[in-house]
């Protein structure tokens, strides 16, 4: 006898498991066998039971990668009666970003709305859709920085083929373009010089670990200045950087 599971226990059952609960433990909580939770955490994309087939990408997408870096710094997903929604942050005055969040959450899910809610200097997009935590296993109970987070192996090949887009989506959340400055003695002088630096802020020790991974990929030299901020500071990284995610606007 095949035992059918709908999406929303896998879903459920998945999610526990990114949160730290352990197999066991969470096959019993949702209250389903731990041979299905075992298969689906060994093929994400699979049939959960005989259900329809959750749809991850299938192959690396830039436009995947981009929403996840936006998703991992600003984003989060909520539980309604029928789907989860997929919210993402921005702040108002960046109305490209707001433009690419859209893009890119379409080009993910297409031929599906999405909504804008604003606030006092905030927009945020939302888009509706059962299998949102099956694209985004980081998914859990609580903040994400409170949390142990992995990075699914398809979701890993992905951030490999596209380092830049998956940058972008996490400078344009949590990062920043900012002047720094520094003196220096000049003919007996003490000068003020002012540089560019760009800095990502995150409370994720994993999330600092997988933004300094894809730096470290596309070859732009940086360092962790304290527990929650990573620096890029020399000229020639800060064009480069620059040159790959765009400016905020």
């Amino acid at each position: 006898m095949v035992v059918m599971y709908d999406t929303d226990m896998r879903a459920r059952a998945l999610e526990l498991v990114a949160g730290g609960l352990s197999t066991n433990a969470a096959a019993r909580q949702v209250g389903i066998s731990r041979s299905a939770l075992a298969r689906w955490l060994i093929d994400p994309r699979g049939s959960a039971g005989g259900s329809r087939p959750c749809p991850a990408p299938a192959a690396p997408s830039p436009e995947y990668a981009a929403l996840f870096g936006y998703y991992l710094g600003d984003g989060h997903i909520a539980r309604a009666p029928r789907y989860y929604a997929l919210r993402i942050s921005c702040d108002t005055k960046h109305v490209g970003i707001v433009s690419d969040v859209e893009h890119v959450i379409r080009s993910v899910h297409p031929g599906r709305p999405t909504c804008r809610v604003t606030a006092p200097g905030c927009t945020v997009v939302q888009s509706n859709w059962k299998h949102w935590p099956c694209l985004f296993p980081q998914h859990g109970p609580g903040r994400k920085h409170e949390r142990d987070l992995t990075m699914a192996p398809w979701q890993r090949t992905i951030v490999e083929e596209h380092p830049g887009p998956f940058l972008r989506g996490l400078f344009h959340s949590d990062g920043c373009l900012v002047k720094n400055w520094a003196t220096r003695p000049v003919a007996g002088r003490i000068r003020r010089y002012e540089y560019p630096r760009w800095q990502f802020v995150n409370e994720s020790a994993d999330i600092m670990r997988w933004c300094g991974d894809a730096l470290d990929r596309v070859g732009i030299r940086w360092r962790q200045t304290n527990r929650r901020t990573l620096s890029v500071s020399r000229r020639a990284d800060v064009a480069r950087l620059t040159e790959l995610i765009g400016v905020k606007a």
